[in-house]
């Protein structure tokens, strides 16, 4: 079997995030996120991985699921950037139960042949 592209391996990393979400598995999610791992929600609102992660877990930030729609690779050496698309449904910060377009743009970086988001910036498409 040929190895994954950077590409590839990058895809697969996104789709293991999005299912990670929605099992709240925090081992997956501890993997693919550096530890210095920063989102800045649609708001405006940064959160530091460990911020991020305790919100999945504890239900401020619920996701039931993600229909991936595009994928947008960058790579340059051990850097990348990854716009992705994905209708996600969630019930984030005591809202209801929604379907939202979201676009999420990563910032990446790879250590020991290992890729993981950097940085991530929410918005809508």
């Amino acid at each position: 079997m040929q190895a994954k592209t950077d590409k590839e391996q990058i895809e697969t990393l996104y789709r293991d995030m999005y299912e990670a979400m929605v099992a709240k598995d925090t081992v997956v999610l501890n993997r693919v996120h550096a530890d210095n791992f920063v989102l800045t929600h649609m708001t405006g609102m940064h959160q530091s991985k460990q911020e991020y992660i305790k919100a999945i877990t504890n239900g401020t930030l619920n996701y039931f699921s993600a229909e991936h729609e595009q994928m947008e690779i960058k790579v340059s050496g051990n850097h990348a950037t990854l716009t992705g698309r994905s209708r996600v449904t969630a019930a984030v910060f005591g809202g209801g139960r929604h379907t939202w377009h979201l676009q999420l743009t990563f910032q990446l970086v790879k250590r020991n042949g290992q890729w993981m988001f950097t940085n991530a910036r929410a918005s809508t498409y």
